[in-house]
């Protein structure tokens, strides 16, 4: 499951949980874009309650969708992952050092005040 939630004018909140299928992965893409519209030097809050792997088909689907998710990560300069998991925080910080324009900073899922903080610049 992939939730999306406009969190104000520059600000969209995502959760994360189970594994996506091919039709969950076209609708949580749909929905990324329809909700990041009007979005210029956004945040992002991902919260990753119950990470796995996509199915082959979804990520099958995203790959197809790549020039449109560029243009929708570029809609936004900072992204905040709320993750237990060691690997996931060790992934998500590496990805933001390979994505000019986005910075990336992995948080406990406990630290969900201080992952807001940074995002708004109060860190």
């Amino acid at each position: 499951m992939l939730r999306v939630i406009r969190n104000g004018p520059d600000r969209l909140d995502i959760e994360m949980s189970g594994r996506l299928g091919s039709r969950d992965m076209q609708q949580a893409l749909d929905e990324l874009l329809e909700k990041s519209h009007g979005i210029h030097a956004g945040k992002m809050l991902f919260d990753v309650i119950d990470y796995h792997l996509p199915t082959p088909a979804a990520i099958a689907i995203e790959l197809s969708r790549l020039p449109s998710m560029l243009r929708f990560i570029g809609k936004f300069q900072r992204a905040a992952v709320l993750t237990d998991e060691r690997w996931l925080k060790t992934l998500s910080e590496l990805e933001g050092k390979l994505m000019p324009g986005l910075e990336i900073r992995a948080f406990p899922r406990a630290q969900r005040g201080a992952a807001e903080a940074w995002l708004e610049g109060r860190e």
